[in-house]
């Protein structure tokens, strides 16, 4: 596996939104999302005073990652849980509060990379998708068992695809023959379903039915929906958190949820507003923030990347 790949995207944006948090001595960091370890190894590099503490649900990921913190001994904790279970993480820890979050919202390289997961269209593979193997349904699973209405749902909430009539139409009609095991099958229906003008789009037509399927096989907009507000919570006064999305439904999710914590809340016409309807968050991104064109040359898979961060900048007074 070359290293090039397996440049985390961002990087130095990341670093540089989370800095001023994390040079106090003694502050604790959270990786959401371990993946390889490229974002927690750069922080625990940049950052020598800090803590972190890093959450991974793929077993995999975290045996090889923690191979390459192995360096950094104690000031790195290594755990196996989906990010929306970081506060009974770190109430397990003992950290009531953290300096820092990170979350990399993008399916790790080595998933993508690792043909016999099934989350690459590019190459055949059983069509399992689970970022933790040990539980939980497979795509394969969800596409010869869900009823036509609700892949139809998937389709299009998930991976906002416009022909999902048609493929879902064509799924069934083949799953009645035989189920589906593979992607390479998977993705030549998904062509020979599509109107011409379809296909002309926006790379591989079958692109936004693996992104649906994957999102739903891992629960992704539901864990990220609860695991967003924890994250907030988790902040420290003047603790800041940074997040990388990869397509819009993330991206909206978390521009919700960082503008309603930056929003005051006070009924209108009051002519002071009380301290508990201050805003907690300040927005440290304008909208959200690009990759530079040279990083994009450089790592084509940070072209969709969008970054938004905020700074706690007072306790919510419940």
């Amino acid at each position: 596996m070359s290293n090039s790949r397996h440049v985390p995207v961002m990087l130095q944006r990341c670093l540089d939104l989370l800095a001023p948090a994390l040079r106090q001595p003694g502050a604790v960091v959270v990786d959401c999302t371990l993946g390889l370890g490229g974002h927690s190894e750069a922080l625990l590099t940049q950052f020598p005073e800090a803590r972190l503490v890093a959450l991974d649900r793929d077993k995999e990921a975290l045996r090889l990652s923690g191979e390459r913190l192995a360096p950094f001994g104690e000031r790195a904790t290594l755990v196996h849980a989906v990010y929306d279970e970081l506060p009974e993480v770190l109430e397990r820890l003992g950290v009531p509060r953290v300096q820092g979050v990170l979350f990399d919202l993008g399916v790790s390289s080595m998933q993508l990379d690792e043909a016999d997961r099934g989350f690459a269209y590019a190459q055949d593979a059983p069509l399992d998708m689970r970022m933790d193997q040990t539980t939980g349904i497979s795509a394969a699973e969800v596409l010869n068992t869900y009823p036509p209405g609700e892949l139809v749902r998937i389709l299009r909430a998930y991976g906002e695809e416009k022909q999902a009539k048609r493929i879902v139409a064509a799924v069934v009609r083949e799953r009645e023959k035989e189920p589906f095991g593979n992607s390479a099958r998977l993705v030549e229906l998904i062509r020979d379903s599509l109107p011409q003008a379809a296909k002309r789009t926006g790379g591989n037509p079958a692109k936004r039915t693996f992104q649906a399927l994957r999102i739903e096989v891992n629960g992704e907009l539901s864990v990220l929906e609860r695991a967003i507000p924890a994250a907030v919570r988790s902040l420290a006064v003047g603790g800041r958190i940074a997040v990388l999305s990869y397509h819009s439904l993330e991206d909206r999710l978390v521009k919700q949820v960082l503008a309603a914590g930056a929003a005051s809340t006070a009924p209108p016409g009051l002519p002071v507003v009380p301290e508990r309807y201050q805003p907690r968050l300040k927005l440290l991104t304008r909208g959200a923030e690009l990759p530079t064109e040279e990083e994009i040359a450089e790592n084509k898979r940070a072209a969709p990347a969008r970054l938004r961060g905020a700074e706690r900048i007072r306790e919510a007074i419940e």
